[in-house]
């Protein structure tokens, strides 16, 4: 009876011993909420160990045309951080926000120009991210700052190798027509753009015209696309101009095996350079 006894007391202390670490592990975590995909896998690699992270717009869709759901929201309820662009397309607004009732949440808008698939302006991304982690958690900011140091450096990397690729391929002499979303990458990679278009509801008769025209005058030979603003958008441009046409995307995660920073801006630059034959 006593060693029943003695074994059972055992038991109690290691299951108190193993809830109070859960629970003090959970609780020494940053609860950090993303409105996109782009902000998501900095958080994610810069924050480690120390931060909990999720995402509420999908990588695949437009963040000016997801439709906030009260589950979305919720998400924010229990959050330290919640960290969004500073797009006037994101629909979060303050009204929104303060409906979750959470009197310890921080929102932070990063406004940071440019399209974040491009190496300089993820780095500048990065510096943004760490900064405001070390604030919320000044305990381990040394750990976010070597982190954020280490991720920059393999994105100088990437963006050597990339560079590389790029300069076998003399994309200058390719014309494209392409996504206004996707303009900023796609001079960055190094292509002529002759023109750019909008969404799809944009595009009126005039507008179609006019890119067509544009594009038969330039010799167009290429139309690129914006997985975020509709994957077809280009395609009637495309086959009037008897021109190629891809697909490229915005955000990492976009498609199947994307999604970090590397993986997305790889799949992009892989699509370019098999659609000019390179």
């Amino acid at each position: 009876m006593k060693k029943a006894t003695l074994l059972l007391t055992a038991l109690l202390s290691l299951a108190l011993l193993l809830l109070g670490g859960c629970n003090g592990n959970d609780e020494s975590k940053l609860t950090v909420v993303t409105s996109t995909s782009l902000i998501q896998q900095i958080v994610e690699r810069v924050g480690g160990k120390y931060v909990t992270v999720s995402n509420i717009i999908p990588a695949a869709q437009c963040p000016g045309h997801f439709d906030v759901k009260p589950a979305d929201i919720q998400s924010l309820a229990d959050a330290d951080l919640f960290l969004m662009h500073g797009w006037q397309g994101e629909k979060f607004s303050q009204s929104l926000i303060d409906s979750v009732n959470n009197t310890k949440l921080s929102v932070v808008k990063i406004n940071i120009s440019g399209n974040w698939m491009n190496p300089p302006t993820q780095v500048l991304a990065v510096d943004e991210v760490v900064k405001i982690l070390s604030n919320a958690d000044k305990e381990h900011s040394s750990a976010y700052q070597k982190a954020a140091d280490d991720y920059k450096k393999k994105i100088s990397a990437k963006e050597t190798e990339i560079k590389g690729k790029l300069a076998k391929a003399n994309l200058s002499a390719v014309n494209v027509l392409g996504s206004a979303m996707q303009a900023d990458f796609l001079i960055w990679v190094g292509l002529n753009v002759i023109g750019t278009y909008g969404e799809a509801d944009s595009l009126t008769p005039q507008v179609v015209k006019d890119l067509i025209d544009k594009g038969k005058a330039a010799n167009v030979s290429l139309v690129i696309d914006n997985l975020q603003n509709g994957a077809d958008v280009g395609k009637g441009i495309a086959e009037e101009l008897g021109a190629k046409r891809i697909t490229i995307s915005n955000f990492p995660g976009g498609f199947t095996n994307t999604e970090t920073w590397e993986k997305a801006i790889d799949h992009n630059v892989e699509l370019i350079l098999n659609a000019v034959g390179k």
